[in-house]
């Protein structure tokens, strides 16, 4: 008996640090997201400013891996931005995860300028809209960014903890990429960035 109960807080202490070292880790992540926020001279946000961004709790479920589906053959194509004005981009693969026991799909987009570009080749947009949106959460949608060196033995990382507000959330003045109707989401995504109240 003794032995078994003593598996048991092995077990626990385990997972507890398990699950504290992916909150700490996801803290680090959203306070550099932050002080690059904070730098970006654009915005020009205030401290003020600055306290009213807010993300939900660390959540592990909604960190899920995707089985990647590559689209070669994709023809380029333009994506509204809230500005009025167009962005091209081409697809590049499609995401299909399962979360609560629901199968999704969503798709991964590259920047045609980006691609040109060697710091950014790798690059992997994935705008999405859910229902949170204009709600707990920016109604523009959130962005989530990627990389195709993160995808392994065919399948990567979709931590919708990480994902956040574009910059038309904090000032007007920005082409942000509207997420395409195939993007959106029919469930609630309580994860990530939160609605920035100015």
């Amino acid at each position: 008996m003794k032995l078994w109960f003593s598996l048991v807080f092995f077990l626990a202490v385990v997972q507890l640090a398990h699950s504290q070292t992916y909150a700490d880790s996801l803290a680090t992540h959203r306070q550099k997201y932050i002080a690059d926020l904070k730098a970006e001279p654009r915005l020009n946000l205030k401290q003020s400013q600055v306290s009213k961004i807010n993300f939900y709790p660390a959540n592990k479920s909604y960190a899920v891996w995707a089985s990647v589906t590559p689209t070669p053959g994709s023809k380029p194509f333009m994506i509204p931005t809230k500005s009025g004005k167009q962005k091209p981009f081409i697809e590049h693969s499609t995401l299909a995860f399962t979360l609560d026991g629901n199968e999704y799909v969503l798709h991964a987009y590259q920047g045609m300028d980006l691609i040109k570009d060697t710091t950014y080749r790798d690059y992997l947009f994935v705008p999405f809209k859910d229902r949170t949106n204009y709600d707990a959460t920016y109604g523009g949608g959130r962005y989530i960014d990627l990389s195709v060196k993160d995808i392994l033995s065919g399948k990567i990382l979709l931590d919708f903890n990480k994902c956040y507000n574009p910059y038309c959330a904090f000032a007007d003045g920005f082409n942000c990429p509207i997420p395409p109707d195939e993007n959106s989401l029919p469930i609630e995504i309580k994860a990530g960035e939160k609605t920035f109240t100015h």
